[in-house]
């Protein structure tokens, strides 16, 4: 498995080294909200609709759309299923997409079968949720799903279930029967980092976000790592901090195009042509800002899958506290 993962990182190193070195020439990325190669904030137009609006669906088309054929609903929640889902939904944790051993995704044949029991064709519309609020269970599988083929095909509620609740929608607890699906994971490599990548790459040419909390960036919390600190020139913009905590219809929802873009422009997160390397501790909240900058229209977005828990307890990848 070690020496599979070590040929594909070799063929696909030379991707990220070129994103990342053939922008032009930049500073460092910062903590305190600068890049020099990002377009200054009066630069950047701010209306009332998302880039990418098209991958938040809200209660109203889940509704409209649940029984079209090739529209699949995904509950992504890790406990609460049995008790009441949006009808139709399958039970996908977003915790099997994970392997730990390796800091990997899941290789694309375990995907293929886990998404194929679920019901995905390869020409799915699929719509995924959680609970809600914090939650980014939905925002992971979103982030596998266009990993590994559905890149476009992939919308996330807004809300979660809270949101279908709060709306008074039909809730269900029948398991449905599903009929197994065609989808094949091919991965794409343009939408990942790797270790070797990433220790590789010309970081002043890249956005790195570092996704986690402040004490986690600054090495306070080890959150059990062997050592604490973030990546070079990372930025610190903390995943939750695009959601609206505090709605008026109690409700906690994505951030308004406008006021995503004042908390990426403040942090120095700007350039949208930029090769962007989000991180966390396993790329969940990580994928979570993968989600956000796809919503915010940003091109080139590439988490790093191995995150914290890879780099953290490496020898050769050096933190800055």
């Amino acid at each position: 498995m070690k020496s599979k993962l070590a040929i594909l990182s070799l063929i696909v190193l030379a991707g990220i080294t070129a994103a990342c070195s053939s922008k032009p020439a930049a500073g460092p990325t910062n903590a305190a909200g600068g890049d020099a190669g990002n377009k200054p904030a009066q630069e950047i137009k701010t209306t009332d609709t998302y880039p990418n609006a098209q991958l938040l669906a809200d209660v109203k088309w889940v509704e409209e759309h649940a029984k079209d054929a090739n529209v699949k609903i995904i509950d992504a929640r890790s406990k609460g299923y049995e008790q009441g889902h949006i009808p139709g939904a399958v039970s996908v944790n977003a915790g099997l997409l994970k392997d730990s051993k390796n800091n990997t995704i899941i290789s694309k044949e375990a995907f293929t079968e886990l998404f194929q029991k679920a019901g995905i064709n390869s020409d799915s519309t699929v719509l995924v949720y959680d609970e809600g609020g914090a939650g980014n269970s939905a925002t992971r599988i979103f982030y596998g799903l266009e990993y590994y083929g559905l890149k476009d095909k992939v919308k996330v509620l807004n809300g979660g279930f809270l949101a279908w609740t709060n709306a008074g929608k039909e809730v269900s607890t029948d398991t449905p029967t599903v009929a197994k699906g065609n989808f094949t994971a091919q991965p794409n490599d343009k939408l990942i980092t790797t270790k070797a990548q990433l220790l590789s790459a010309n970081l002043a040419q890249c956005t790195v976000v570092d996704t986690r909390s402040a004490k986690e960036y600054t090495g306070e919390d080890l959150r059990g790592n062997k050592n604490g600190g973030h990546v070079s020139g990372a930025i610190n913009a903390e995943w939750s901090e695009a959601i609206d905590q505090n709605p008026s219809d109690g409700v906690p929802k994505f951030k308004s195009y406008k006021d995503l873009t004042a908390l990426y422009t403040k942090a120095g997160i700007t350039d949208k042509e930029k090769t962007v390397i989000p991180y966390c501790q396993t790329n969940i909240r990580g994928a979570h800002t993968y989600f956000t900058l796809r919503l915010l229209g940003f091109k080139d977005v590439r988490p790093y899958e191995g995150s914290m828990a890879e780099w953290a307890n490496s020898d050769d990848a050096p933190l800055v506290k």
